[in-house]
């Protein structure tokens, strides 16, 4: 008899279980069986207008120049770097300071800075910085006249470079 009895706890326990485990699969219960509704299409949007056509340049207007380039000295304990640089006439170069010094970059010959022949400038010629460059700042200067042109570090004058214009 005590077969019996276990025999009627086990399926009574199992039937506890499963009603159990068919109620906490409802995840709360009052859930729609029915699929969610299709979202609604994104609304169309009007296409820009087409802008309009730029007119043609007159035939007598000359063509636009050459775009100019530029190139980068960096200066450093060490000096120049690259000491020479080749560019074409009306390219940039520009000088930018990375040592924790001041340098000032200059035309040739120190202390009077006139090799360039652009007059102007603070000294003698457009080419020159006309003050000292802190750590990290910069500094253009565009070539415009063809030829080797030298230069030198107005507070270093050991310091040296060459601008070969094309």
């Amino acid at each position: 008899m005590k077969t019996s009895v276990n025999v009627i706890l086990i399926l009574a326990l199992f039937l506890i279980a499963a009603v159990a485990i068919s109620g906490c699969s409802q995840y709360g219960g009052n859930q729609s069986t029915q699929p969610p509704a299709p979202l609604a299409p994104p609304q169309a949007q009007p296409a820009p207008a087409p802008a309009p056509e730029p007119a043609p340049a007159p035939a007598s207007q000359t063509p636009p120049a050459a775009k100019s380039s530029v190139k980068t000295v960096y200066i450093s304990v060490l000096g120049f770097g690259p000491s020479i640089v080749v560019i074409k006439a009306g390219d940039m170069v520009r000088w930018v300071n990375n040592d924790t010094v001041q340098h000032w970059p200059a035309s040739a010959a120190h202390p009077t800075h006139t090799v360039y022949t652009e007059p102007g400038g603070c000294i003698g010629s457009k080419f020159d910085a006309c003050h000292g460059l802190a750590f990290g700042e910069q500094w253009n200067f565009t070539f415009n006249a063809k030829g080797t042109w030298s230069y030198h570090d107005h507070l270093k004058t050991i310091s040296r470079g060459r601008i070969v214009v094309e």
